[in-house]
């Protein structure tokens, strides 16, 4: 059973479109190199369908935020993106101030201008400058010119689309800090409301996962690059309130957010996935909560091929794992967590997580205040090593 809109976390919808012009060869996202011509009605009418299955398992609840990403959801022109929404709006309850974010690549392979994008729904782009070297542009597999990112900023601007982001990469092949710097003062000076300044890192399964590049910073300097730009960042007026992410004030994303404090979303397109919170009876006939996550088939013919079909199938996300799986979440925050709010998104008792708070306080990896409502948040320390904080929290299973 669901729980009622009152009750349940906000409900976000992320839509996936898998197709690139070409795969970079540090993504580890679902992404395909387009062949042939895109089928943009094929793949509109799946994701409808694909929404169709899935409603019955929200009921009412209205959508707060809606993300476009990929891939390159840009490849999309701006009426078939309008028609998608026609098609979103006469399913759903989208709240007359939802987020509506649009995933770009900078450059010749957009198929609209960003004023058409906004006429469509679109009031807020995320666009994938990752750096303004040429040379690092080149080392990064990536299509686009550092040209084509000023133009596509200034095209932002003129279609009063200020609400953007600006994705940018550190601690790449050969940069040394005053590289990484310029790089940073180059995607201020476009003005950007928020910025997403993270580390490159080599994922399992991706080209550089496998072959890493030669001239990686060391631990060391990587380190020095991300002091040194959340140093000039906030002189900036960019507020770092998450691990990778900075915004000048009311400029935060919505959508991520959502993601951070353990809410619902519902996953629609070639390989998204889902979570989402229900409600339990148990032996004593008190109501208790169910995570359960869902996610497609991930290659774009396979999704294609599967008509209107049933709606995903569900994992539910065993009790002794949620406190985990809230921390990935919720220590990504610098702000961190209300002990309310990890009762209220896992159903659990703050005790789950009281040993392992108050054991990573004692090596200076969490913090926490007394105040009411009290908020728990990973030091400077715990940012820094995110991977052992967040698995301090890992259940004991039986045997290890």
């Amino acid at each position: 059973m669901d729980l009622n809109a009152q009750a349940a976390p906000p409900l976000a919808l992320y839509l996936h479109f898998p197709w690139c012009v070409r795969k970079c060869p540090y993504c580890d996202f679902n992404s395909h190199t387009l062949h042939g011509e895109l089928p943009q009605q094929a793949y509109l009418d799946a994701l409808l369908a694909d929404l169709d299955a899935q409603l019955p398992r929200v009921g009412a609840r209205p959508i707060v935020s809606l993300f476009l990403g990929g891939g390159t959801p840009s490849l999309f022109t701006p009426d078939a993106l309008g028609r998608l929404f026609a098609g979103l709006r006469a399913r759903t309850a989208i709240t007359p101030d939802a987020e509506i974010t649009l995933e770009a690549n900078p450059g010749t392979i957009e198929r609209g201008r960003f004023a058409d994008y906004r006429a469509a729904g679109i009031n807020r782009v995320s666009l994938g400058a990752q750096s303004f070297s040429a040379q690092m542009l080149e080392r990064l597999g990536r299509i686009h010119s550092t040209q084509d990112t000023y133009t596509a900023v200034e095209e932002l601007h003129a279609a009063g689309l200020a609400n953007f982001n600006l994705d940018l990469m550190y601690a790449l092949p050969g940069q040394d800090l005053d590289g990484a710097l310029s790089d940073l003062r180059a995607a201020i000076a476009l003005q950007p409301a928020h910025i997403s300044h993270y580390q490159l890192t080599m994922e399992p399964g991706t080209v550089f996962g496998g072959r890493p590049p030669a001239g990686l910073p060391d631990d060391d300097l990587s380190y020095g690059m991300q002091l040194a730009c959340q140093h000039e960042l906030a002189l900036a007026g960019y507020a770092q309130y998450e691990i990778s992410a900075y915004a000048r004030a009311g400029a935060q994303c919505a959508h991520n957010l959502n993601y951070w404090r353990f809410g619902d979303y519902l996953g629609v397109g070639a390989g998204a996935h889902g979570k989402l919170t229900h409600t339990t009876a148990s032996a004593s006939g008190k109501p208790g909560v169910a995570i359960v996550r869902t996610v497609r088939e991930r290659e774009p013919r396979r999704y294609l091929a599967r008509g209107s079909g049933d709606a995903p199938p569900t994992t539910t996300v065993p009790s002794a794992d949620l406190p985990v799986e809230f921390m990935m979440n919720a220590l990504r925050l610098v702000d961190g967590f209300e002990e309310s709010l990890f009762e209220t998104r896992t159903g659990l008792a703050f005790s789950a997580a009281a040993g392992p708070l108050t054991r990573l306080t004692g090596r200076g990896l969490m913090e926490s205040d007394a105040g009411s409502p009290r908020m728990w948040r990973p030091s400077e320390l715990g940012r820094r090593f995110l991977n052992d904080t967040i698995a301090e929290f890992l259940p004991t299973r039986p045997g290890a």
